[in-house]
Order: structure tokens, then sequence, then C-alpha cells
């Protein structure tokens, strides 16, 4: 599997104290130096971590996969179009949510997930459904031009080492092959972190894992390089 990281913390953490530190191009540049897949940010409306100018320079960097997480607003879709990043995953955002909730409602906004996926498709940019593990959704999904889904971990990471992981995990690993039959690449992230993320080498075919906080948290302590390696051989499934 493919690590995605989300720099998303670094700039609350810049944002903490208004200043400059910690600097997120020099975070991106390290995640670059560690072959990472992609660089993910959420750009949200009240632009609480990162920031346009933010996505902005990241874009410019050669040789670096933006993947911008948005909502499905036409704010957002006009930064989108302007900025053409590598790929755009769709969620659902709430002003009063510490981090995303749950995943984005794709059957009650069919009509304009068809257009957000065939308008954002038609610049080359790959586009992804952020949603629960739901057949249902996923129908809907395949309903829309949109080649990737991104599933919702949340469930599963909050139930890891309960009597209820094997209920979360086997609905996780049923969403992705029901999705991988109507011919849709899944990825999968939201509360992933190091100790949870083995299992996800038991989902046949998963892409990419976008995992943000649980490697930011972990590089207060050993550093943002080495804390992206860890990650990253447990993504690839070698021994540390």
């Amino acid at each position: 599997m493919l690590l995605g990281v989300n720099i998303d913390h670094i700039a609350t953490l810049r944002n903490a104290r208004g200043g400059v530190e910690p600097d997120i191009m020099t975070a991106v540049r390290i995640c670059k130096s560690c072959e990472v897949a992609s660089i993910t940010t959420h750009l949200r409306e009240d632009r609480r971590h990162i920031k346009d100018a933010d996505v902005e320079a990241i874009r410019m960097l050669p040789r670096v996969r933006l993947n911008l997480e948005m909502a499905m607003t036409d704010e957002m879709l006009n930064i989108a179009l302007k900025l053409k990043p590598h790929a755009v995953c769709i969620v659902p955002e709430k002003r009063q949510e510490l981090t995303t909730e749950g995943g984005l409602d794709v059957i009650g906004q069919l009509d304009r997930a068809k257009l957000f996926a065939q308008t954002l498709g038609e610049k080359g940019i790959e586009v992804s459904f952020f949603i629960d593990p739901d057949i249902h959704q996923i129908s809907a999904v395949s309903k829309t031009s949109a080649p990737f889904i991104e599933l919702h971990t949340g469930k599963y990471a909050n139930t890891f080492g309960t009597d209820e992981e094997a209920q979360s995990f086997e609905l996780l690993k049923g969403a992705a092959i029901f999705a991988q039959n109507f011919g849709i690449k899944v990825n999968a992230g939201h509360g992933l972190n190091y100790n949870n993320v083995s299992r996800m080498h038991e989902i046949p075919d998963l892409v990419e894992l976008n995992i943000g906080h649980s490697i930011i948290a972990r590089a207060v302590f050993v550093g943002l390089e080495q804390a992206v390696k860890e990650m990253k051989i447990l993504c690839e499934r070698k021994k540390v």
C-alpha cells in the first residue's frame, strides 16, 4: 500500500502562535524525501489550519503529488479548478467538528456529486469521495465518474482492540471488495495509527492510506522524518 501524509496538523501547530513555525514547506520536503505517494491537505471553509497560500505553494513544488481534501461547495470547486491539484477527495464538513466525523452522503447529493466528479475529471484531476463503508453509498458513487473512493476507517480505529473490532473491520473489507466489483479503486484513512494500520493489509488491493494525526503526534518525539519512515514501512508491510 502507498502512504499519503496529511500535514494539516503541522499547520494547526503553526497557527496556535500565529507565526510561521513549524514551516509547512519544510514538512512537505521531509515527506518528499521519504518518498511518500502524496501530500494530503484539507482546505477547510474556515481555514482553521491549512491556508490558501499553503496549498498554492505545495502545488508549485516539482514532483510532489497534492491530494486536496475539500467540501462539495462552489468556492472549493473554483479553487480546485484554478489550482489543479493532482487529486481531490470530496469530504463532508461541519464548522463545529474537531475532525471529519463521518463519510459524505453521496446518495442525498447525487446530482451535485456527479457534477463535481465530471467537472474535476475533465480537468485531469483524480476524484475520490470520502465515504463510510456502506454499500449504498458505494452504489451511489458508482453512478458518478469518480475513479476512487476513500473509506472512512474511523469506526474500525475506534473499536480496535475491543470486541467490536472484528465487525468494524469486516465492514471495511466487504465495502472495499464491493467497490472494486464496480471498478472503483479504494483508498482508506481516518484514525489509522502505528498499532491498527497492520490490518489494512488484510483488505485486498487497497491503493493508498492517508494518515496524518498519528504521524504528526509521533513526530513530536522522534522527528517527522523518522515518524514518516516508520509508518511507510508499516504500509509496505516490511519489518521495522
